[in-house]
């Protein structure tokens, strides 16, 4: 009875007035007061997609919307997802919209300088992703930076996605590196670049305390980074809330460059692109310190004289 229906429907609608009419519903807007967002699941029948939308006002006419398309050819090319339908879309706007799979696009933020645990658990409990997370990605395989993906896209393909992003990064700073740098290869550069990342927050000061960190590799000097001593302590797992004390500095770690010579053995962070551009394009300097100002910048030395002073600045400033 229904298909009955449909043909006659279609014989009126099809011929004379009835194709006006139906060339001014498919151009004409809906009568949406907000936006709708509407989530279609994978293998959803056409037909159920339609009455979807019919049911949250999107589209008027389903019968007419269903014949349209189907004499259109797309009826067939629906594509599953989330979508956003705005007020004053046409049936021909919300049609395009589907067929070209123009789903939401949502974002995860992953900011320089956080540990891999950090990382998994933003993805763990973002909840537009879905599926288990089984990759057991390491210590600085993670670029930071904002990723754009579909709901249901899985957590291992955003940490993939991730890892495939850290690697170009690294070979292409690595391909454009100074001449003359005291790393073996990408990877202990990649190490420095967290150390950089965790040090300052100030895009200005990265190359420079990069050239001081190369210089005291080039005088086998230890490095003395707090941030790779609080590693050693929490090995990215959490954060550090206290102060370093004379304990930490004097433990046998080989995370602790206070005691240990050279780099730590891996990354102690997630680094992101500047910081690996930077590491790999020190400023060229005869400075071997920097100690923080306590106004959210460095004051940095050639000598222990001047070093010795600008820690008495730091002291005073944080005292006041």
């Amino acid at each position: 009875m229904r298909k009955i229906l449909y043909i006659l429907i279609i014989s009126v609608l099809f011929s004379g007035g009835g194709l006006l009419f139906v060339k001014n519903y498919l151009s004409s807007g809906n009568n949406l007061d907000k936006p709708v967002t509407l989530l279609f699941a994978s293998g959803l029948p056409f037909s159920d997609i339609v009455d979807k939308l019919a049911e949250e006002k999107v589209i008027s006419y389903p019968d007419i919307f269903k014949i349209a398309v189907f004499i259109s050819g797309e009826s067939t090319k629906f594509k599953s997802g989330e979508y956003l339908f705005q007020p004053r879309m046409s049936p021909n706007e919300v049609t395009a919209m589907i067929v070209g799979g123009k789903t939401v696009i949502h974002r995860l933020s992953v900011a320089e300088g956080l540990t891999t645990t950090e990382i998994l658990e933003l993805i763990k409990n973002n909840d537009a992703l879905s599926g288990e997370i089984t990759l057991d990605p390491k210590e600085g395989d993670l670029l930071p930076e904002t990723y754009n993906f579909s709901r249901g896209d899985k957590r291992n393909d955003m940490i993939s996605r991730m890892q495939h992003a850290m690697k170009k990064a690294l070979n292409e700073a690595w391909e454009n590196r100074a001449e003359k740098l005291p790393y073996k290869d990408k990877a202990q550069a990649l190490v420095m670049a967290s150390i950089v990342e965790k040090e300052t927050g100030v895009a200005s000061e990265r190359t420079r305390i990069a050239g001081v960190y190369v210089n005291r590799l080039r005088k086998d000097m230890l490095l003395q980074a707090d941030p790779t001593t609080a590693y050693a302590i929490t090995l990215g797992k959490y954060k550090l809330d206290r102060p370093l004390n004379y304990k930490d500095l004097a433990s046998d770690s080989p995370f602790n460059t206070y005691r240990s010579k050279g780099l730590p053995p891996t990354p102690i962070a997630n680094p992101g692109k500047a910081a690996i551009i930077a590491t790999l394009h020190p400023l060229a300097s005869d400075e071997l310190f920097f100690v923080a100002t306590g106004n959210g910048g460095h004051n940095f030395a050639a000598t222990l004289a001047e070093h010795n002073e600008n820690v008495r600045k730091y002291r005073n400033a944080v005292a006041r």
